[in-house]
């Protein structure tokens, strides 16, 4: 599992998911937009997405290792 959370989510927002990301040692990274994490799941405006295939983590991990703050 990884995290994507949107670069234009609120400051308190990006504090919360990134603690329970650290306390859970779940890698995350910060990037986009939430317009942007919206669309890319069909949704509205997004401030944070959980990836749980595995696989498609480790893809996302491999194309952007620099944006990741934990490791897997």
């Amino acid at each position: 599992m990884c995290v994507v959370i949107a670069g234009d989510a609120s400051d308190g927002s990006k504090k919360m998911y990134s603690d329970k990301c650290k306390y859970y040692e779940v890698p995350f990274m910060v990037y986009a937009d939430r317009e942007s994490l919206g669309k890319a799941v069909g949704k509205d405006l997004r401030s944070a997405l959980a990836v749980k295939d595995e696989g498609l983590c480790r893809s996302i991990m491999k194309a952007a290792p620099e944006l990741f703050e934990e490791e897997c």
